[in-house]
């Protein structure tokens, strides 16, 4: 084993370290009509693909250790229709509680940093980590039928005595 072998676990957990103080897309503004190619030539292999009924969505995910996610939908010919960052209250504000699935939650958002449990919750706990200049945390309270029931946002407290991260 060569000594760049040794060391490419510790290079990539600097660049992952490197890459959660900053958001990942500092410039996500693809232009509606751009080729899925180019796309991925841009970004890159997605975090995961979701079908749409109007095409696919490409979603790039900083999660777990980031607090960005950027939606790229695209059109039944591959064409750039939007590309948005989603992690905002703004958009956490349009899940419905008691309409909206885990399906749509993740199909929205992407895959949260972690799913918790606690005694005082019988189902899944989906939680998403962003910014809104603080660092915080968008909790998604999805019961056993995986039908979501509530939201919550609070702070995430880096380096809190505490902190189990």
């Amino acid at each position: 084993m060569n000594l760049r072998m040794l060391l490419m676990p510790w290079i990539a957990a600097a660049a992952l370290g490197a890459g959660c103080a900053s958001d990942p897309f500092p410039t996500f503004d693809v232009a509606p009509g751009t080729p899925r190619e180019a796309v991925l030539a841009r970004f890159g292999p997605p975090t995961r693909t979701v079908p749409l009924a109007s095409g696919e969505r490409l979603q790039y995910s900083s999660q777990p250790a980031g607090q960005f996610a950027v939606m790229v939908d695209l059109d039944a010919a591959g064409r750039v229709l939007q590309a948005r960052q989603v992690l905002t209250a703004a958009e956490f504000a349009r899940i419905r509680p008691g309409q909206w699935t885990r399906g749509d939650v993740e199909r929205e958002f992407g895959r949260p940093a972690t799913v918790d449990h606690t005694r005082d919750w019988a189902g899944d706990i989906l939680t998403y980590r962003w910014t809104d200049g603080s660092d915080m945390f968008f909790w998604v309270y999805v019961d056993g039928q995986g039908l979501v029931q509530r939201t919550q946002q609070g702070m995430e407290f880096r380096n809190a005595p505490n902190d189990r991260s």
